[in-house]
């Protein structure tokens, strides 16, 4: 007789097998819809529930601009571990991202982060300092990153929204210092730095920092250009690198160089660049690599690949070439030479003088190397740098894509064939930084017997020099004849006259300028219509200086200028207003170098030119000589600002008790130089 199982539990097993049957068809709908929502390029929500747990997120979605964002990642203490906290160094990794929310494109993006911990970058991935630095790289002062190899963001209406195309992240690594753990250490600020942009202060908070830049309505751009090509730069050195023919895994290039400053030269100029996706250059024309490593680009990554491929006549495989021009008997070499502004041993005049040697070219083949082996894959090298003898020193920017340059049928014919890519790289001077000049300035007056020499170190002291003598030490005055004879030779002198003029003598005495060429500005004499400057250049190098020049920026009194008497003398027009610039006569356009004496005991003369200088009081009657309103505010030679002294000579009791010096005694002096000149000749 079977047993009666009683209805609950019946019923109750039936529920059981229900609800299990229920979960397996929810389970099945929630993963087939997972799956088409995946399928469909959502990739579930959790990419969504991720991004908006991000501070940034509200903020993100509602600009209507470019969106910069900083995330510090992580840090590590590095090796030697301090007790000193603000002394320890910690390696650091963090991120940076530029989100073009416009509906414009957004061209050759640059973001500021204004570092203030010291920081030392390492690397740099998808982005290049602007200013072409080299790692490590200090960027305790602030860094602009430059968008490479994607220099331009789309905008998301073109795209469909693809964050590939629209977004661009900067992978930072480098070392910090100073900021203790929990401490996050932030950069002050971080900003769009394209023009016609504004950015508020950003937001941060804890180890996030970010900002929405807009357009800024009041900024008036140029023109807009009809193609996609940004408009070329102005700068006081720029540089052109033109694509001429391109093929699958090669291309051949120009590069023209152009100095537009009017006071700025280059001599024995080299040049560098990075090659960014393993290019090598085959051959060269106009110009050549310093190393020519042909036989040893068999050990490069090159050589994997180009299996067959002889790299024995191989110009470079350098990640960093340094290129420099050719000597002019090269000019006709149709293996070498043969192209227009080329050979000329490295020398860029300003065009004030030459404008016929304030351009270089030379053209150059470059390999490519996988995934770039196609005709229109080009990308040009960055970080560019530019160097002289004795020149300013320059900062190149990342070059940026403009219009194909336009070049004259080589039949003769008035048609023009433009180039397949062209990229433009813009070079400004900066100011030397103290003890970082090339050439320095003494003062001297005739209303005092001391000449106030250049300052110390002002062309630099390293470690080795400074084991005998006084970097911070202020320079002693000099009796005048003291500036003949080289540094070395002046310690005698020195103490002799401090001695004379009851001084106290340092212990140890101030170090050496250092300096190859320096300038001596004499004011000579203060009568009642004029006044008048001697100006001494002396050379203490085994160089020699062709074509030399040099430029004088003078105060307010500048209007009275009259004459230059030994050199050839102009008036320049702004920028540099205020500013004489001179150069040698023909036959005195060489500065010679320093020479030995007549016998062994005697010490080495400089190389020297010298030039009377005469102002009138006419158009600045309210000039003060005695107060030394006669000295030039700034000096150049060469292009190279010169250090100037701190300080200025001072009227001394007898002279200002004398009267001022008669027109007489100027026209004698005038004619003592003029002669002294002749005898050179």
């Amino acid at each position: 007789m079977v047993k009666e199982v009683p209805m609950p539990l019946r019923w109750r097993r039936r529920w059981r097998v229900h609800l299990l049957a229920a979960v397996v068809v929810i389970l099945a709908v929630a993963t087939a819809t997972r799956a088409q929502d995946y399928n469909n390029g959502g990739g579930g929500d959790d990419d969504d529930d991720e991004e908006k747990e991000k501070p940034q997120f509200k903020a993100q979605e509602a600009c209507n601009g470019a969106f910069l964002s900083y995330t510090f990642v992580e840090r590590a203490k590095e090796f030697p571990h301090l007790k000193n906290a603000t002394a320890q160094a910690y390696a650091f990794k963090a991120q940076a991202t530029v989100l073009n929310a416009m509906t414009d494109d957004l061209k050759a993006w640059q973001m500021f982060v204004g570092f203030q911990h010291r920081e030392i970058l390492v690397s740099v991935g998808g982005a290049v300092l602007l200013d072409g630095t080299d790692f490590p790289a200090n960027v305790s002062g602030g860094a602009t990153f430059a968008g490479y190899p994607m220099a331009d963001l789309l905008n998301s209406i073109d795209t469909a929204g693809e964050m590939s195309l629209i977004q661009a992240q900067i992978d930072i690594t480098g070392t910090q210092f100073g900021v203790k753990p929990p401490g996050k250490p932030m950069p002050k600020t971080i900003k769009l730095s394209n023009p016609g942009y504004r950015c508020p202060a950003p937001t941060h908070k804890d180890s996030v920092m970010y900002v929405c830049c807009v357009k800024d309505p009041k900024f008036k751009a140029k023109k807009a250009n009809s193609t996609k090509y940004l408009a070329r730069q102005k700068g006081d050195l720029t540089i052109a690198y033109d694509v001429l023919q391109s093929y699958g895994n090669k291309y051949t290039a120009q590069v023209t160089i152009d100095n537009w400053s009017p006071i700025s030269r280059l001599d024995n100029w080299n040049l560098t660049w990075e090659w960014k996706r393993g290019e090598f250059i085959e051959k060269m024309r106009g110009a050549y690599t310093l190393l020519k490593e042909g036989p040893a680009c068999v050990y490069s990554p090159a050589a994997s690949y180009y299996k067959d491929f002889d790299f024995t006549p191989v110009y470079n495989c350098e990640k960093r070439p340094v290129i420099v021009d050719l000597p002019p008997e090269r000019e006709k070499d149709n293996d070498v030479g043969n192209l227009p502004f080329c050979c000329k041993n490295g020398t860029l005049l300003p065009p004030t003088m030459d404008e016929s040697k304030s351009r270089a070219i030379f053209q150059l083949t470059v390999y490519k190397m996988p995934p770039d082996l196609n005709r229109t894959a080009l990308y040009p090298p960055r970080s560019w740098r530019i160097a002289g003898k004795l020149n300013p020193h320059y900062v190149c920017g990342q070059p940026i894509r403009v219009k194909p340059m336009e070049f004259p049928d080589s039949t003769g014919l008035m048609s023009t064939t433009p180039a397949v890519a062209s990229w433009q790289v813009a070079c400004n001077i900066t100011r030397p930084k103290k003890r970082a000049s090339k050439c320095c300035v003494s003062f001297s007056a005739y209303y005092n017997d001391s000449t106030v020499p250049c300052n110390t170190c002002a062309c630099g002291c390293g470690n080795d020099d400074t084991a005998t003598c006084d970097p911070d030490a202020r320079p002693v005055l000099l009796p005048a004849e003291a500036m003949l004879v080289p540094f070395d030779n002046r310690t005698a002198k020195a103490r002799a006259w401090a001695k004379i003029k009851h001084w106290r003598v340092p212990n140890p005495m101030p170090c050496a300028d250092n300096c190859g060429l320096s300038i001596n500005w004499h004011v000579m004499n203060n009568y009642k219509s004029g006044w008048a400057a001697r100006m001494t250049i002396f050379n203490w190098q085994d160089y020699t200086f062709k074509d030399w020049f040099a430029a004088v920026t003078m105060g307010s009194h500048y209007s009275g200028y009259e004459n230059v008497y030994s050199f050839n003398g102009t008036r320049m027009k702004a920028p540099f207003s205020n500013t004489i610039f001179m150069q040698g006569l023909p036959g005195l356009a060489y500065l010679e170098p320093i020479t030995d004496g007549k016998t062994p005991e005697d010490v080495r003369l400089p190389g020297k030119q010298q030039s009377v200088i005469s102002f009138l009081k006419k158009d600045a009657p309210n000039i003060n000589i005695p107060k030394g309103e006669g000295f030039p505010k700034r000096v150049y030679f060469d292009g190279e600002e010169c250090a100037l002294p701190d300080t200025i000579p001072k009227m001394s009791a007898a002279h200002r008790r004398a009267g001022p010096a008669s027109l007489l005694q100027v026209l004698i002096a005038v004619m003592v130089v003029a002669f002294v000149d002749s005898l050179c000749l």
